[in-house]
């Protein structure tokens, strides 16, 4: 039996949906990032994006979020 051959961003989309649905967001998303090289300077991202706070101003932070975001079971 010969299969059609689906474009590859059809291909994607729909092994993207199968993941989805059989191991949560999370986990496709941690599998998908271990074929990716990613890209930017993620250090010169990381000092723009903290520069002039200390780690009181991020612990800080941290806990703001926590008490907005809903509660995980």
């Amino acid at each position: 039996m010969i299969a059609d051959t689906l474009p590859l961003a059809e291909v994607t989309h729909e092994a993207l949906r199968v993941l989805y649905k059989e191991i949560g967001v999370v986990n496709t998303i941690r599998f998908v990032n271990q074929f990716t090289a990613g890209y930017g300077d993620y250090t010169k991202e990381r000092e723009a994006l903290f520069e002039g706070m200390t780690l009181d101003d991020l612990f800080a932070e941290i806990s703001k979020m926590r008490r907005k975001s809903p509660k995980r079971k």
